[in-house]
């Protein structure tokens, strides 16, 4: 029969609690039931005025927060905390009640700003060490790669810069491999054409992005690189860092293998890449390191030795 619902809500309370309106299967129920942040708040006490001032918000519900907008695929504060203002899984994995007014969204850079680079590393260092622990991370497999991050700026912030000072650009011999002697002409008797200092653009907002892109049939976008190496095993992040879009993937391998092992006290045995970190450099240091490497482009088989690698074009 044709039935119709009357959609006026009208109840004061509600029975039960939000644990029970949210599927067994919701990946913030999943992630609830091994996730243990009782120890983040002695990590950041430091940060905080233990005697002054108005309460802030609980370290773990800023941190949940974060991971709530990383797992359901959202990056911005403001769309993050607009979401969890309706979502009840959000909500209760953050452990705020229906009526509860929610930290504000300029909360969390707040926060990001007072802990600092540093303090976050801790934490995703004590989360590895957690999952060593458990048995997650084995370290004798590692895969690394790059990838680049679009920066959140406006094409309107970009401006073009010098790169270096034009005092450096026009100093004697720069760039030329021969001594000047003072005149202005060139062996030919033409006047020398003063060379323009090269421009790049940069962006007004945020200054460290950098114009890159990995394709070379894709324009330039102000930049960040992402390395991010994952433990074999079951697929656990062992080291993530950012760094500038300008620093090229291959120079870093030896660094990241160096955290990862300072980390789990375990040596790293294979190294997977691809052929952005095929550098003869990079074979001769894991050759003296006793570690195995393979990827596109080059192999243990391939190049015993790490001769005659071909070093990639940088875009």
């Amino acid at each position: 029969m044709l039935s119709h619902r009357d959609r006026r809500q009208d109840e004061l309370f509600v029975a039960g609690s939000l644990r029970d309106l949210i599927p067994n299967d919701h990946i913030l129920a999943r992630v609830d039931l091994i996730l243990d942040l009782s120890w983040l708040r002695e990590e950041v006490s430091d940060c905080y005025d233990l005697d002054q001032g108005r309460p802030g918000i609980d370290p773990e519900v800023a941190v949940r927060l974060m991971l709530a907008g990383l797992l359901c695929g959202i990056v911005h504060g403001r769309a993050l905390l607009r979401e969890a203002q309706v979502n009840l899984a959000v909500r209760w994995f953050i452990g705020y009640r229906l009526h509860e007014a929610l930290p504000d969204h300029s909360s969390l850079s707040r926060i990001r700003q007072r802990w600092g680079a540093d303090r976050f590393r801790a934490v995703f260092q004590r989360s590895v060490q957690c999952c060593l622990e458990a048995g997650l991370v084995v370290g004798d497999v590692v895969h690394v790669d790059a990838t680049l991050i679009r920066a959140d700026v406006s094409w309107d912030s970009l401006a073009l810069g010098h790169v270096a000072a034009v005092e450096s650009a026009n100093e004697p011999g720069n760039g030329s491999g021969v001594e000047d002697d003072g005149s202005d002409n060139d062996a030919g008797g033409i006047p020398a054409k003063a060379k323009p200092p090269k421009l790049k653009k940069l962006s007004s907002t945020d200054p460290d992005a950098r114009m890159s892109t990995s394709r070379r049939d894709h324009v330039l976008e102000p930049s960040y690189r992402q390395l991010t190496a994952v433990d074999s095993a079951h697929g656990i992040v062992v080291d993530a860092t950012v760094v500038s879009a300008d620093v090229h993937e291959g120079g870093t391998l030896v660094a990241q293998l160096e955290r990862i092992e300072d980390l789990s006290g375990r040596h790293v045995g294979l190294v997977t890449a691809d052929k952005g970190y095929a550098y003869s450099s990079n074979y001769q240091a894991l050759n003296i390191w006793g570690t195995t490497w393979h990827g596109r482009g080059y192999s243990a088989a391939t190049n015993p030795q790490g001769e005659g690698a071909v070093e990639p074009v940088q875009v």
